[in-house]
């Protein structure tokens, strides 16, 4: 008998639609193309200079050069635990706090030690690519909460209730959302952890859009507002996005001592302790002041203004307003199988690939995040290459027969 070559859990992985449309759009660039991506989600600015200074002081310093605990720098997770009171109120000790390579590793994490084979998580779709792919490897099962634009994307409490069963341990919490932008008030967040309470759920709360919101829209953690939730509560956050600081890879999890400890065994037998030197920068960047940020959410706030009116205009497309993040998520649901000179995209995929080709943008088609017939748009790019792009997409799907 021939065995694969690859195991059939690794094999099950799918490859990040977000980074495969990205690396698509450079690689026509690279080629010559004036191709414009909407597709990563990273900010558009370079992280602010103290904390690149503070990385480079820290590359002269040779406790720097060695080994330091899993877990991470003591001075780091006492600044995260200090931080998470300052930005959200939810009071923490620093043995509570566990730094990892980013925020996809936190989320790893969380879900490897939380679950057992069988265990079922409730997934409000659209969802993260990332989701999918850590709760399958950490034996889960995935449950869909699927929500639409006609409810600007939230899910409600009824809708979470007739998807729970007796084999549900988890709900994953997002707000604000990525993809869609969406953003709960604090009285939908209450509602929501309160009902995890009553079903003794665990909830895995991602906070890594917290400074983003825009408007009327508050962002407002579970953990805080929703204090019964007691040590069922695990906080997943990171410097990426808002500090410019996707390269750098640094995340967290927040949890009980008893989680925090089981997954820092796992991250020691993993990847040990995070880069020192960006552990560092992290440093600087969560005990300094929310200035930076001010500045991008200013930008962010303008272009996401821009994209939702262009996009709203488009005949067939709907684009409910994102309160939060930085992305849009259009429906483009009345655009399939319209005919654009001689073809018939069925599938958002397809328009997808359509727009890519002939109109040389990149989106990333809904099917990415559970839901098809939906267009995912990052407005953390430049004022002048967000119109333009956006122009492109309205010209091309406005020869829609």
């Amino acid at each position: 008998m021939t065995r694969p070559r690859i195991s059939t859990r690794i094999s099950a992985i799918s490859e990040s639609a977000t980074l495969a449309v990205d690396a698509k759009a450079k690689a026509m660039k690279a080629a010559g193309h004036p191709v414009i991506g909407f597709g990563a989600g990273e900010p558009d600015f370079a992280t602010p200079g103290y904390i690149v200074e503070a990385a480079v002081e820290a590359c002269r310093n040779p406790r720097f050069h060695k080994y330091t605990p899993a877990g991470g720098l003591p001075e780091l997770k006492q600044a995260i635990a200090d931080k998470t009171l300052r930005d959200s109120g939810y009071r923490v000790d620093a043995a509570q706090v566990l730094v990892t390579n980013g925020g996809k590793q936190a989320v790893y994490e969380a879900f490897a030690t939380l679950l057992d084979p069988g265990d079922e998580v409730l997934v409000v779709a659209p969802y993260w690519t990332t989701y999918p792919e850590a709760i399958k490897l950490a034996g889960g099962v995935q449950v869909d909460v699927v929500t639409d634009e006609t409810t600007g994307y939230l899910a409600s409490v009824e809708q979470l209730e007739a998807a729970r069963t007796d084999r549900t341990k988890v709900l994953l919490f997002v707000s604000p959302s990525n993809p869609t932008g969406a953003v709960y008030s604090p009285e939908q967040v209450a509602q929501i952890g309160r009902w995890a309470v009553e079903h003794d759920l665990w909830v895995v709360t991602d906070e890594i859009y917290e400074h983003l919101t825009y408007g009327d829209a508050t962002f407002a953690s579970i953990a805080t507002v929703v204090p019964e939730l007691g040590d069922k509560v695990v906080v997943l956050n990171g410097v990426a996005k808002t500090y410019a600081m996707t390269g750098w890879r640094v995340g967290w999890l927040i949890g009980p001592k008893d989680v925090v400890k089981a997954a820092t065994n796992l991250q020691s037998h993993a990847t040990s302790n995070v880069s020192n030197v960006a552990q560092i920068a992290a440093l600087a960047a969560v005990s300094g002041d929310l200035s930076a940020v001010a500045q991008m959410r200013e930008a962010f706030d303008r272009r996401r203004q821009t994209m939702l009116r262009m996009l709203n205009e488009i005949p067939g497309v709907f684009c409910p307003e994102p309160k939060g993040a930085f992305y849009a998520y259009p429906s483009v649901k009345e655009l399939l199988g319209k005919d654009f000179d001689g073809r018939r995209p069925a599938t958002s995929a397809e328009l997808a690939e359509l727009i890519l080709e002939e109109a040389e943008v990149a989106v990333v088609p809904g099917e990415a995040f559970g839901t098809p017939g939906y267009f995912r748009l990052s407005y953390a790019l430049g004022d002048d290459d967000l119109v333009e792009g956006v122009s492109r997409i309205v010209k091309f799907l406005g020869q829609a027969r």
